[in-house]
């Protein structure tokens, strides 16, 4: 069987769910860069393998697919390690919401409403949407919130164990916890900030760093 190969970039936060999700599991896999910024747009070879020219795609023995949410539960289901998905009907409907909730919600606010315009923006020197920033610091809170609610006095956001929830969304509270306000705002969750401690202390958070 040959190794699964992972196309897109590190600094991806969907890219480093599925490689999250490949570390957990103990599964060898090759990344293949791709710039979907380029200029001209993403390259044609991508495109064929990913019509919408997002990142990432994954193929696996032959088998192609693309959107992270099921490159992660595939990856859960056809390899061997640790399950990262509950059997209970209930506690997976939980994982899902939750995997739902970062893409709805923690994605477009918490990264790109506040890390991209009040970080990486002017790391670029580029200027911040600051009607855009104060929007999203706004919604902040209840994204947060909602988050440590769901996720009660459990250890991990789906509960007792690790699951594709934590891996789903803690590349995207890596990016937030590095805008000023992230951090603090997470401080004020105990039960999220002790999450975001464990989860930083996972060998498959350091294997995944972005490099750039």
């Amino acid at each position: 069987m040959r190794k699964p190969v992972l196309f897109g970039a590190d600094y991806s936060v969907y890219v480093r769910a599925a490689r999250l999700v490949l570390h957990e599991k103990g599964i060898d896999y090759d990344l293949v860069p791709v710039d979907v910024f380029a200029e001209g747009g993403p390259p044609k070879s991508h495109l064929a393998r990913q019509p919408f020219g997002r990142i990432p795609a994954f193929e696996h023995d032959g088998f192609e697919l693309y959107e992270a949410a099921a490159i992660t539960r595939y990856i859960d289901e056809a390899f061997e390690g640790p399950n990262l998905q509950p059997a209970e009907p209930q506690s997976r409907a939980r994982v899902n919401q939750i995997i739902s909730i970062a893409d709805g919600y923690i994605y477009p606010v918490l990264v790109w409403g506040v890390y991209i315009e009040q970080v990486s923006k002017p790391a670029r020197g580029e200027p911040s949407d600051e009607t855009q920033l104060v929007a999203s610091l706004a919604k902040a809170p209840v994204i947060l919130k909602a988050l440590a609610d769901l996720m009660s006095d459990g250890p991990w956001l789906g509960g007792a164990a690790l699951t594709l929830a934590d891996l789903h969304a803690a590349p995207m509270i890596d990016y937030f916890a590095k805008a000023p306000e992230g951090l603090p705002m997470l401080v004020r969750h105990g039960n999220l900030m002790g999450w975001w401690l464990r989860m930083q202390e996972r060998a498959s958070m350091r294997q995944t760093e972005p490099v750039g």
